[in-house]
C-alpha cells in the first residue's frame, strides 16, 4: 500500500511543535510496513491554489493507492487536485472556526472517508456545529509519540529549565495568543492560587516533557479542542491535569484521582490546583490511560481505515 499524506501543519518559530502529531502518526504507520510519502505546503491564504496545482502534477506523475489529508483546507487542496480515494482527518479549529468551519463541513460530503480526531468533533460544542454525520465516518486520533514523554523528578526538570525549585508552577501548554485556548482563565486560576503560570506556544517539541514535569499541574482551559494532545502528554508524565470538557478529556481524565474534567469555574479549579501546589511532588496515575491514546495505539486503527476505504 502506498499512501500520500497532505498537510500544511508546518512548524515555525512561534509554533515549533505544530504538526508534530501528524509526523508521529506517519512514522508509526511506516513502522508497520506501509509506504507513506508526505506532501507539505506552507500555511497562508495565498498558498492553497499553488499547492493544489503542484499536487495535481504529482498525482499525474506518480501512483498512490490513497491520499490522506490532515485539516479541512488541506483536504480541499487534495480534492481540487483530483485525489482519489481521499481521506481527510479534521482536527478541531477547521471544524469550529466561524469561517473555516463552514468550508470544512461542506467538504465532508465529498470524501471517501470523513475522520475526526475525537468523537466530540461530530457534536456541537460551545455553540459551534460539529462535522455532519456522513455515513461511514470514523474517529482517527493523532496521538503523541509517548516515547518522548515520561515522568521525571520535578526538581530535575526545573533545574534543566532554570526554574525555582521551591515555587508553585501551573502550566498552560497552549499559545496564549489563541483566544479559544482561554489563557485568561488559566491566569485567573494561577492568581487565585498565588502560583506562577508557565505558558507554551513557542516551546520546542523536545523540551515539552521538561515543562510538563516541572509543573505542579497542567491547565487546559480551552473553549474547544479537537483532540487534546497536551492532556495525553501530561498524563504520560503522571502530571495532574485540570481540563474543560473538550476533545478526549472526559475519557482521558475520567476516574483518575487528582485530575479534574469540568466546566471552568475559577474557584473550583483553584481549590483542586492548590492541593497540587501544596504537595512536594504531585503525581497522578495517568501513564496507562495515556498509552491508550498514543500514536502507537492509533496507527493500526488508521491502517484499518485505509483498508476499508480501498476494499469498499
Amino acid at each position: 500500500m502506498r499512501v500520500l499524506v497532505v498537510t500544511n501543519f508546518m512548524p515555525d518559530a512561534s509554533a515549533p511543535q505544530r504538526g508534530r502529531w501528524v509526523r508521529d502518526q506517519v512514522d508509526e504507520i511506516r513502522r508497520r510496513g506501509v509506504e507513506v510519502d508526505l506532501f507539505e505546503f506552507a500555511r497562508g491564504r495565498s498558498e492553497y491554489i499553488p499547492a493544489a496545482r503542484r499536487l495535481r502534477a504529482l498525482l499525474r506523475r506518480e501512483r498512490f493507492d490513497l491520499v490522506h489529508a490532515h485539516y479541512g483546507l488541506a483536504g480541499w487542496v487534495a480534492r481540487l487536485a483530483g485525489a482519489k480515494p481521499l481521506v481527510v482527518t479534521f482536527h478541531g479549529t477547521d471544524v469550529r472556526h466561524h469561517l473555516v468551519g463552514h468550508i470544512s463541513r461542506r467538504l465532508a460530503w465529498r470524501l471517501d472517508l470523513v475522520a475526526g480526531v475525537s468523537r466530540a468533533l461530530f457534536e456541537p460544542e460551545d455553540g459551534r456545529p460539529g462535522l455532519p454525520a456522513v455515513p461511514g465516518s470514523a474517529v482517527l486520533p493523532c496521538g503523541p509519540d509517548l516515547r518522548r514523554f515520561e515522568a521525571m523528578p520535578r526538581a530535575e526538570a526545573r533545574r534543566a529549565l532554570g526554574l525555582d525549585p521551591d515555587r508553585g508552577y501551573l502550566f498552560f501548554p497552549a499559545n496564549p495568543g489563541r483566544p479559544e485556548k482561554r489563557h485568561d482563565h488559566a491566569a485567573e486560576v494561577a492568581t487565585a492560587c498565588g502560583a506562577d503560570l508557565l505558558t507554551g506556544g513557542s516551546i520546542e517539541p523536545e523540551q515539552m516533557p521538561l515543562w510538563i514535569n516541572a509543573a505542579n499541574a497542567v491547565l487546559v482551559t480551552s473553549d474547544y479542542e479537537g483532540f487534546g494532545m497536551a492532556t495525553v502528554e501530561a498524563l504520560a508524565c503522571d502530571v495532574p491535569v485540570l481540563s474543560t470538557e473538550v476533545g478526549i478529556a472526559p475519557y482521558a481524565l475520567g476516574g483518575i484521582d487528582g485530575c479534574l474534567c469540568a466546566p471552568f469555574d475559577a474557584g473550583r479549579w483553584a481549590a483542586v490546583a492548590r492541593r497540587h501546589l501544596d504537595a512536594p511532588d504531585p503525581r497522578v496515575a495517568g501513564a496507562a490511560r495515556a498509552a491508550t491514546l498514543s500514536a502507537d495505539a492509533m496507527a493500526e486503527r488508521v491502517i484499518e481505515a485505509y483498508r476499508a476505504v480501498l476494499n469498499d
